[in-house]
């Protein structure tokens, strides 16, 4: 059933139109389940957990915070115009930033290519970097284990991300 819409029109153009408010228990359930499965995250991030990452999809109308607190962790989607301020921006299209965090993609080549911006504080951007970059198995296979029984589909959906959009120049 799912196949002739994907077949039709890719996930990616359907995220352009999926309500917000339908994306907060999908983040919640992602947020909850790498926290719960890769704590120590936060202590490779240090003073850098308790900031704000605003994490901007620029081809979609809503953007994703993270607030990386270890005491309450919190991954949330804001219409553009709604979203709060954060102490870093990281922006890029949806499949630079989901190839950047399978870790398809080189991230230094994509800043320096201007194909990922940076702005505010740069150094919770590399602690947040490196932070994930040390998850066994990275942080999208952590991300689909955490669907429990809907972990095939959320797994067809990451294959299908990782199908579009060719190769790249700045893949690793």
């Amino acid at each position: 059933m799912l196949a002739p819409i994907v077949d039709r029109f890719s996930l990616v153009s359907l995220l352009r139109f999926f309500p917000v408010p339908l994306l907060q228990p999908i983040l919640s359930l992602i947020g909850t389940q790498v926290a719960r499965n890769e704590p120590d995250i936060f202590l490779r991030l240090g003073p850098h957990a308790q900031k704000t990452f605003v994490i901007d999809p620029s081809d979609l109308p809503f953007v994703l915070v993270l607030r990386p607190r270890p005491e309450a962790p919190e991954l949330s989607a804001f219409r553009r115009a709604d979203a709060p301020r954060g102490h870093a921006c990281i922006s890029g299209t949806f499949l630079n930033l989901f190839r950047l965090i399978d870790g398809s993609l080189d991230g230094d080549a994509l800043f320096f290519s201007r194909e990922l911006r940076v702005t505010g504080d740069t150094e919770a951007v590399v602690a947040l970097r490196n932070s994930l970059d040390d998850i066994d198995g990275g942080l999208v296979q952590a991300v689909t284990g955490a669907f429990g029984p809907l972990s095939p589909v959320a797994a067809m959906t990451v294959s299908h991300f990782r199908s579009l959009g060719g190769r790249s120049h700045h893949e690793r």
